[in-house]
């Protein structure tokens, strides 16, 4: 039980400190590096653009999971689920 939960805290602040990289990453992938979005010189326009922008929210969706199932699993470890 303590190694799942070592293991959790790991997981999730790892994910923490590594969204604002994916979060500059993402905006970079789609100005390709020229500081415009959506106008000359974008990487990525329309519904693609939109898609890209969600891998931020999808990225810490799965963080909040972890810390989700931790939770779950440390209750159910108790004998309270």
């Amino acid at each position: 039980m303590l190694g799942n939960l070592i293991g959790g805290f790991i997981v999730i602040i790892v994910g923490v400190t590594l969204i604002p990289t994916v979060a500059d990453n993402v905006a970079l992938a789609q100005t390709n590096g020229s500081g415009s979005i959506g106008g000359v010189g974008a990487n990525v326009t329309g519904a693609s653009a939109t898609i890209l922008n969600l891998v931020t929210l999808f990225f810490a969706l799965g963080i909040m999971s972890a810390g989700v199932a931790l939770t779950v699993g440390g209750l159910k470890n108790a004998g309270i689920m």
